[in-house]
């Protein structure tokens, strides 16, 4: 049987060009855990990440077990992800403010047999083999991102705000206006791995949601 690689299958969604670029986002739904704090040093965030590739392996090697989903089918765990703001006002991307200020929601994506209902199933099995690791704090999350602009960032996070700036200028050529909002986010996909990559070959999708002027 072929794994569904989600990367390969819609290269649309993950694979953009390293230039901006417009996508209408359908609803995706994730396993979910939100928190506050910098990415780089949080027990928070990277409890929350522990978290999300439990229940995501879990789902996955249901395969294995007596409680297989309807139609399950075999697939490559999608890529983190995470949706990103500050305090004092929506976090746009445009310059690097104070990490220990990030609220986030760290998820990754769940394939379509998985039902809410399902999903508290899974929960309830992976706090069952892993009591160490706190499921309760997993959602469900349905993200209606709608339209959208989108590039790939090649480099360090840090380097981000200048793939934001070609977005920001693609935006304004196209009549659009950045629409980040408390319910529409700083969106970043992460396609590397940041403890086997170097950060200059680091390879991460930034999309920030927009409206028609």
């Amino acid at each position: 049987m072929v794994k569904l690689d989600y990367k390969k299958e819609y290269k649309d969604l993950y694979m953009p060009k390293g230039i901006p670029t417009f996508i209408d986002v359908p609803p995706i739904a994730y396993v979910m855990v939100e928190g506050k704090g910098n990415p780089n040093t949080s027990k928070e965030y990277q409890a929350a990440v522990g978290i999300l590739y439990a229940i995501s392996y879990a789902i996955k090697m249901s395969k294995m077990g007596k409680n297989q989903p309807v139609g399950y089918f075999d697939y490559v765990v999608p890529p983190l992800e995470g949706l990103w703001w500050g305090d004092d006002e929506y976090f746009d991307g445009k310059r690097i403010v104070d990490k220990d200020k990030f609220y986030w929601k760290s998820m990754i994506r769940l394939p379509e047999f998985v039902t809410p209902e399902y999903f508290e199933q899974v929960k309830k099995e992976v706090a069952i083999k892993k009591p160490e690791i706190d499921v309760s704090l997993a959602q469900y999350f349905v993200y209606e991102e709608g339209q959208c602009v989108q590039i790939m960032h090649k480099g360090s996070y840090d380097d981000e705000p200048e793939s934001v700036a070609k977005m920001n200028q693609y935006m304004k050529e196209h009549n659009y206006i950045c629409d980040i909002n408390n319910h529409r986010y700083h969106h970043e996909i992460y396609l590397s791995d940041p403890r086997r990559c170097k950060p200059e070959n680091l390879k991460t999708v930034i999309r920030h949601p927009v409206r028609k002027k």
